[in-house]
């Protein structure tokens, strides 16, 4: 992508390492097992892949909660939903998750209403060092980051969803917020990443999902 070059920040969840990202990522996926749900039991189905993709809206939001975006950055997702109800309300809010961490960005807080309805724990911690980063970085992103070849895996309480997909920056730029320059550079591999979201029900009347856990992989060739 044409991103910034950013530290790689350690996270503080139990079996992960958050990576602190560009637009996309930083650092090679730090997961302890990439074949388990981090946290949850494992089912023994392979992942299922969404069905043909398409663009994704933004969800019905819970209590009003807005995850809307100015209209030079766009999160487009090209993915339907599975045909699972779990698994759909999982991939739905995974998306809003996504929408919340560049809501901040553009709001200027990782204190949104979005981050934290649709993050908790190690999720929570990794959205906040992203929008906090680019806070400090005086710098904000436009354009256009595409997230496709979604996969959905659940554990067998029912409980947890894990979402991938891929991320394809190459048309999302990093922009200087007092100058208006925006940052660009020749594509390349930095461009893909792909992402593992550990995605936890709430434990209310309500179908709502928290992203509980991120993995990143970076320089992903298999998003190509």
């Amino acid at each position: 992508m044409n991103r910034r070059t950013l530290p790689v920040t350690a996270a503080l969840a139990a079996t992960a390492v958050l990576l602190l990202t560009g637009c996309g990522g930083g650092g090679d996926d730090k997961s302890t097992d990439n074949d388990k749900i981090a946290g949850a039991d494992q089912d023994s189905a392979k992942p299922k892949k969404s069905a043909a993709p398409s663009a994704a809206p933004a969800e019905d939001k819970p209590d009003g909660v807005d995850v809307s975006l100015p209209k030079d950055m766009n999160l487009v997702f090209d993915w339907d939903k599975p045909n699972d109800k779990n698994e759909a309300a999982a991939m739905s809010d995974a998306a809003n998750f996504m929408r919340a961490i560049y809501r901040g960005v553009d709001k200027r807080t990782s204190k949104d209403a979005a981050v934290a309805t649709y993050s908790t724990g190690g999720g929570l911690h990794y959205a906040k060092v992203q929008i906090d980063s680019r806070v400090d970085g005086g710098w904000t992103a436009v354009g256009t980051r595409r997230h496709y070849r979604a996969t959905t895996r659940s554990a067998p309480n029912g409980n947890s969803v894990e979402v991938a997909f891929c991320v394809d920056s190459s048309k999302f730029y990093g922009k200087k917020v007092k100058s208006g320059k925006v940052l660009k550079s020749k594509p390349s591999i930095n461009d893909f990443d792909h992402f593992r979201i550990v995605m936890v029900k709430l434990p209310t009347g309500k179908d709502l999902w928290q992203a509980s856990k991120v993995y990143v992989e970076t320089k992903a060739a298999k998003c190509q």
